[in-house]
């Protein structure tokens, strides 16, 4: 392994997951924190832990300048950003390459086009992949009337920037467009720096279908299986698994040499996700976008095939020979499913519930896999995103594997601060989990009146 030493810029559980990687491979861990972050777990495991700002995100983690001066000025060969917060910012990567760090990610130029979700587009249509039908920029709420009454009600209003579910909004007729307009402008405008809206039709019987995919830089791509994400809130994944046992065998092949494909054309370099929409009654998938990082969901493709996906990103970053595997020794066995533990009140519009953790008593057992930066008696800090762990049960087929995770999320003790446990509880139990008949707006639409009215 020529990389040495690592720089972390993030926090969490992701950081927790890169150091216990880097250390399997023999690298020396750099932590980068925040002052609220200093009593996490991430700094209790690295090598050498460094303050790089306040609490504030922007002042601390989203800041390249002092994230890579931190990286270099602690003797750093490479840099890796997690998910979230920088790391599909084109400026970081290009500023690693200037100061001799290896970052561990797509090309800086890569990370550009794909992040433009409209130039992602015209990425994935040369490379003959459909997307969902929509318009190019709409500059005022009457330019994206005429757009929408061109595709055809209902259409969702999309940030060009945007990810994450951010800046998104479903207009159903006319009367609607304006207040989506201004809505989804104002939300990615706050979140991204970037205002810049379009419209695709919005499909009412959808699954979220994505592919994880790795290149070496050189033209060469490989796929690990997909990922069904399609348990939502406000375009925000509660449970994620894999694979996708509703789509055909066909198209599901079809499905997988799109996303390689299109990555091949890229020379993408490390590993990447590319997102699709299944429009279940039709049987055709459509382009969403490009995620050039590793997902918050990687652990059940890992559960899967076998491979360890952040090891591997070191491996490619390095320029390892033989780091990306050939696709025939990529076998897809056995079922996984994850749930995101969330410090949040489901029942209060699912608002941020930082806290004390008296009690943090994960699940064990076969098939049992969790992966957190918490700990009995950690302060959650109120400055982040609200995750604070993910299970990840594993079995033969999906039913024993739903099985499995109703039992282990039965047997998971957390006290001291409210979250999302026990609503992660009653969606599993569901019989439309169980039957595996839900959509993305399920969640929202059908399961959470229910679970507020059991309340009252």
């Amino acid at each position: 392994m020529t990389i040495k030493r690592v720089f972390v810029a993030n926090r969490g559980e992701i950081a927790v997951r890169i150091i216990r990687a880097a250390h399997a491979l023999g690298i020396e861990v750099v932590q980068g924190v925040s002052l609220a972050d200093r009593d996490s777990m991430a700094p209790k495991m690295a090598d050498r832990t460094v303050v790089i700002g306040p609490a504030q995100s922007k002042d601390s983690y989203l800041d390249v300048q002092t994230v890579v001066h931190a990286a270099k000025s602690t003797g750093c060969d490479a840099l890796h950003p997690g998910y979230g917060f920088l790391s599909e910012r084109a400026e970081l990567a290009r500023v690693c390459v200037e100061e001799g760090i290896i970052f561990i990610g797509p090309q800086a130029q890569v990370i550009e086009d794909l992040g433009d979700k409209l130039r992602a587009r015209e990425i994935a249509e040369r490379s003959g992949i459909a997307s969902v039908p929509g318009s190019g920029h709409v500059e005022s709420p009457a330019a994206a009337l005429v757009a929408a009454n061109k595709i055809g009600f209902p259409v969702v209003m999309k940030a060009s920037a945007g990810g994450g579910g951010r800046g998104m909004f479903v207009a159903r007729n006319s009367n609607a467009i304006k207040e989506s307009f201004e809505r989804a402008s104002g939300e990615a405008l706050e979140a991204f720096g970037d205002g810049t809206l379009y419209l695709e039709r919005y499909i009412e019987n959808a699954r979220h279908v994505e592919v994880q995919i790795a290149g070496d830089g050189q033209g060469n791509a490989v796929h690990f299986g997909e990922r069904d994400c399609s348990v939502q809130r406000r375009y925000q994944k509660v449970v994620e698994e894999a694979p996708c046992v509703l789509m055909s065998d066909p198209l599901r092949k079809k499905l997988h040499k799109a996303a390689v494909k299109l990555v091949a054309s890229l020379n993408y370099s490390n590993v990447g996700t590319v997102e699709f929409l299944f429009d279940v009654e039709r049987d055709e998938f459509y382009f969403i976008e490009v995620n050039t990082r590793i997902q918050v969901e990687h652990p059940v493709t890992e559960q899967v095939t076998g491979y360890d996906l952040v090891q591997m990103q070191f491996r490619l970053a390095a320029g390892e020979e033989n780091a990306l595997p050939s696709q025939k020794a990529i076998g897809i066995s056995r079922h996984a499913i994850e749930c995101r533990l969330n410090a949040e009140d489901a029942y209060n519009n699912f608002a941020p519930s930082p806290g004390r953790i008296k009690e943090w008593s994960p699940a064990q057992g076969a098939g049992i896999r969790v992966d957190s930066h918490c700990y009995s008696d950690y302060l959650v800090p109120p400055f982040y995103d609200s995750m604070i762990g993910k299970i990840v049960v594993t079995g033969p087929d999906r039913l024993s594997t739903v099985r499995r995770l109703q039992a282990a999320l039965e047997d998971f003790r957390i006290e001291g601060l409210v979250c999302n446990l026990q609503l992660l509880r009653e969606i599993v139990a569901h019989p439309d989990f169980e039957d595996n008949s839900f959509h993305t707006r399920w969640l929202e639409q059908d399961m959470l009146p229910v679970f507020e009215l059991a309340k009252k």
